[in-house]
């Protein structure tokens, strides 16, 4: 029978299992890089790389060398990871799905790259994005239908942990490159609290919004994510139930019918299970959040590849040289009033979610499930306003749509809330038992 492409691996049990000596690490790692030469020619998560299997064979002997009881090892002991092509790994070029010279990309190894190595893991490979993690799509295709987008930016990383090759992958979310994938491709994709997670040494998009999320197959793997890569994380305590919050009006009305009639079916579940569930108008000036977001974005985009554009302008791709010259036509005073305002919607957003008496927003993780083709990634508006206030979220996966592709529930915190939101979507996990749990590593 022909391997399913869509085959996630727990990352909790497997790295139990690796801690346990079952599989030895130069097994594990012959079997990873099996399925990466089987599976991966289908669905291109993973940029490539000549020498691969020498390469972790190499690094998992000096692993197993360095930590001889592997009961006694680092929580991620010979875990292998997918980190998105715009994070600087030592000994990997940084290509950031673009034509440019590697070497004009390159700097210093990224401070997630390195918690996540002294963490035991090793690092399977870089996985593909979007040119510069902007909207010209790489090569990738979804598990579930390789003729559908898997999403982006962070495609290859989400379509990797769907599809089995790793149990964690790292992206990177400046509107919807965390979330929107992961509910496309029906993963777990949790990114954190602006800033919450180093940001150093990965190529810049719009600072002002740029934030590291992982790609895990459930949420215990994502929460074990966290807790090694968020800056000052605390073991979330008891308490009650989440209160949950519909944002009702316009920007919930940006959601297709079908992700909307499935959304609902959603609530219906997770109020029959005993959770509250309030409606609450939120959002009314949604389109002036995204005319303030794509201002800042542009600005900071055009900024940050301002030497790189003057000189190898050429080899950007359409898509990406487009939103740069948007950019440089973007006046300095209109980004700080941007500024200005994000900052105010931040306060009033806190205020109103707390007036609601509100936990954990919910809403569509995208406007509906993959669309086919993939000369696109489909549409973010789902994670704008969250990413514009810089508030941690999550694609928990929720079923699958008509055409059988994956619909994802988004959940979002109170900002530094990460161990909140990830303790209080469990209990909606729980409630909405969506299909088939991931399988052992």
């Amino acid at each position: 029978m022909e391997d399913p492409l869509v085959r996630p691996r727990s990352l909790v049990r497997e790295a139990a299992g690796l801690r346990t000596g079952e599989p030895g690490l130069p097994a594990h790692v012959d079997r990873l890089c099996d399925r990466i030469e089987h599976v991966d020619p289908l669905i291109r998560a993973f940029v490539s790389e000549p020498g691969r299997h020498a390469r972790l064979r190499a690094e998992a002997r000096a692993l197993a060398h360095r930590y001889p009881d592997p009961a006694a090892a680092p929580p991620l002991y010979g875990v292998p990871v997918g980190v998105k092509d715009v994070v600087h790994v030592d000994g990997l070029p940084t290509r950031a799905g673009s034509a440019l010279p590697p070497g004009v990309l390159a700097g210093p190894q990224a401070t997630v790259v390195d918690r996540l190595r002294a963490a035991g893991a090793l690092v399977a490979g870089k996985t593909v994005t979007a040119e510069f993690a902007s909207s010209a799509p790489g090569p990738t295709r979804n598990p579930h239908n390789p003729a559908h987008t898997p999403g982006g930016s962070s495609s290859g990383s989400a379509a990797a942990v769907a599809a089995g090759l790793v149990p964690l992958a790292i992206g990177t979310q400046t509107v919807a490159s965390v979330v929107r994938p992961a509910a496309y491709c029906g993963v777990v994709g949790f990114r954190s609290t602006y800033g919450r997670i180093p940001i150093d040494g990965v190529i810049p998009n719009a600072p002002s919004f740029d934030t590291l999320g992982v790609f895990t197959a459930d949420l215990a793997g994502a929460a074990l994510a966290a807790a090694l890569l968020c800056d000052g994380w605390q073991e979330p305590g008891g308490g009650p139930p989440p209160v949950l919050g519909v944002p009702v009006g316009p920007y919930l009305e940006r959601a297709e019918p079908a992700a909307l009639k499935a959304f609902r079916e959603q609530l219906d579940r997770l109020t029959a299970a005993g959770l509250t569930v309030r409606q609450i108008d939120l959002l009314p000036d949604f389109e002036q959040l995204a005319r303030h977001l794509r201002t800042i974005g542009r600005f900071e985009l055009a900024r940050t590849h301002a030497d790189w554009f003057t000189r190898f302008g050429a080899l950007y791709r359409p898509e990406t040289a487009a939103a740069i010259r948007h950019g440089q036509g973007v006046d300095a005073e209109d980004r700080e009033a941007a500024l200005r305002a994000r900052a105010h919607f931040g306060e009033r957003l806190a205020e109103e979610t707390g007036r609601a008496g509100v936990d954990l927003w919910l809403a569509p993780a995208a406007t509906g499930p993959a669309p086919l083709g993939l000369d696109g990634t489909g549409d973010g508006m789902m994670c704008l306003p969250w990413s514009y206030a810089g508030l941690p979220a999550l694609s928990l996966p929720a079923g699958l749509a008509g055409d059988g592709l994956p619909l994802g529930l988004q959940v979002v915190g109170a900002a530094g809330g990460d161990e909140r939101l990830l303790a209080g979507a469990a209990l909606l996990e729980r409630a909405l038992v969506p299909g088939p749990r991931p399988t052992g590593g």
